[in-house]
């Protein structure tokens, strides 16, 4: 019998391979997007093909696999996708955040400033591989927050918004040990309309 299984595929780029320099170099994008990106997302048909988990979306692969390799290689799935798909070129016309977007990041930090500084700490501060997330909840309020690894906003109920990786292979080609300066370099990049859909 032919199967009908839908496999997941590597999000498509919203942008050439250059267009984040001298942010993210197309070295690293081609490296990162399209050798460890992809890898995940090869992973991840494999391991659910099959199984009672084949044919859920990827979000509720992410809430309802155990701690494992189903989730780790899901988890870094959407992660990734929604990574490389909140950039905007370098050289584009600068995106703002939503009057909603704003209105509760001044609620939660009192200005964008002090949350790109909150940004900034966590990502400093997290040991080892992981991910920094500007996540909401369902009151609005809005969150930074430490991941590590693979884990992801989604399987704790929240809404994912702007995804800093902080694991080396994202930075290091073109910053070296510069996590942080990375990480604030980053902002530059974000796609604001993005954020706002994803806010809803």
């Amino acid at each position: 019998m032919t199967s009908l299984f839908m496999k997941f595929l590597i999000a498509t780029l919203p942008y050439a391979p250059n267009a984040l320099e001298p942010v993210i170099s197309r070295q690293t994008v081609e490296l990162h997007y399209g050798v460890h990106y992809q890898t995940y997302v090869d992973k991840l048909n494999s391991l659910i093909a099959g199984t009672e988990l084949e044919g859920e979306s990827l979000e509720d692969i992410v809430r309802k696999a155990p701690e494992g390799p189903v989730f780790n290689n899901a988890g870094q799935v959407l992660n990734h996708q929604l990574y490389f798909t909140q950039f905007q070129p370098a050289d584009a016309p600068e995106t703002y955040p939503s009057d909603e977007m704003m209105r509760l990041i001044d609620r939660s930090f009192g200005s964008l400033e002090n949350m790109k500084h909150e940004v900034s700490k966590a990502a400093s501060a997290l040991f080892g591989s992981g991910w920094v997330w500007v996540e909401a909840d369902a009151d609005g309020n809005i969150y930074v927050c430490q991941y590590r690894n693979a884990d992801n906003p989604v399987r704790y109920g929240r809404i994912p918004l702007i995804a800093f990786d902080v694991w080396e292979h994202a930075y290091y080609l073109d910053w070296m040990n510069k996590r942080t300066a990375h990480v604030d370099a980053l902002w530059g990049l974000i796609n604001w309309d993005v954020i706002a859909e994803r806010l809803g």
